[in-house]
């Protein structure tokens, strides 16, 4: 019997939605704390916090810095 945590992943990041840490840290050019880092100064995608220990990315927001991690602004700094 498989658990979902056994089952594959995809290789992609999705275009829309909402994503967490785990889920797209793979393609990330820096580290955790890092990127909470950026983010906080502006240079890295705003966090959504559902809850004390639950925080999602936008999609869209990821794909803009991963194109072009030192050159992005978030949109609200």
């Amino acid at each position: 019997m498989t658990s979902k945590n056994d089952l594959p992943r995809p290789k992609v990041l999705p275009h829309d939605g909402c994503s967490r840490w785990s889920q797209f840290a793979e393609f990330s050019p820096v580290c955790r704390e890092t990127f909470r880092r950026l983010s906080l100064q502006g240079k890295a995608p705003k966090p959504i916090r559902m809850g004390i220990r639950c925080t999602f990315y936008q999609n869209k927001e990821l794909h803009k810095f991963l194109a072009n991690p030192l050159g992005y602004k978030s949109e609200a700094a």
